[in-house]
């Protein structure tokens, strides 16, 4: 049997996965099974396999080098790859391309996965959206480059895969304070935790995200509504390996898009 993987439904003529930690070779309990984070404590050999496994699935392609993925830095820097050679794995958190021989990857552990797609156009994108980089303007960024590349802000599409859900995303005031002060809007995305009211709240990443691509003008968007924190057995969670064995080395899943 294939690797399990969700697809967004406002995605189908175009060559994609948000795929889970299930179906790879890593049998070290923290990274099992499809990790595909190069930097972490697991056996490079089976990441690799990993990642192979992946490209597999998704097209007839052999060679892992068509793969590209990303340093991500939690901040709001674009990469535009034009060539099909070897990766260097830019520090960036958004990968754009026009070349329909290259997969774009990125990598996640409760952020959210964000692919974009103006198939009309033959331009794709692949975005790590944590906290930091969507408020820094990572989706901006993202798609300001899609369009100096012949991408059309009318035909943009976009998917937002599984990540850490409202209800297991608690945050403290300083947090909270931030997001206030860049708009009073933005109280929309703060649930109130009844006996931590003014202290801590639950904070909506997926809906910020999803607010920050519409404040641009794109208007097709899907959301995956799999929470990474409630679903233990179908992916990796950093915030859930902290709350549980204190430490945040855990696996990788990969999210992949291809023209």
């Amino acid at each position: 049997m294939g690797l399990p993987y969700f697809c967004a439904d406002n995605f189908s003529n175009i060559k994609h996965g948000f795929f889970t930690r299930k179906g790879g070779v890593s049998i070290i309990d923290d990274y099992a099974s499809l990790n595909c984070g190069l930097a972490t404590n697991d056996d490079i050999a089976k990441v690799k396999e990993n990642r192979k496994l992946i490209i597999e699935a998704l097209t007839t392609h052999k060679n892992i080098n068509k793969l590209h993925s990303m340093q991500q830095m939690h901040g709001t820097d674009v990469a535009i790859i034009s060539k099909d050679d070897t990766p260097n794995f830019p520090k960036v958190d958004a990968l754009i391309t026009a070349n329909s021989d290259i997969i774009l990857a990125v990598l996640t552990a409760d952020c959210a996965p964000v692919l974009l797609v103006d198939d009309k156009n033959k331009v794709i994108a692949a975005v790590h959206a944590g906290w930091r980089s969507a408020f820094g303007g990572i989706i901006q960024n993202t798609i300001d480059k899609m369009q100096a590349i012949g991408a059309k802000i009318d035909c943009i599409k976009m998917a937002i895969g599984p990540c850490i859900g409202q209800k297991n995303y608690e945050i403290d005031k300083n947090f909270y304070d931030i997001f206030i002060n860049q708009s009073q809007e933005n109280h929309i995305f703060f649930k109130d935790i009844p006996n931590k009211k003014g202290q801590n709240w639950l904070f909506n990443l997926q809906g910020y995200v999803k607010k920050q691509a519409h404040s641009i003008g794109i208007e097709n968007i899907s959301s995956l509504k799999n929470d990474t924190y409630n679903s233990e057995n179908m992916f990796f969670s950093h915030r859930r390996h902290m709350n549980k064995y204190g430490h945040g080395n855990c696996g990788r899943q990969l999210s992949v898009i291809m023209l």
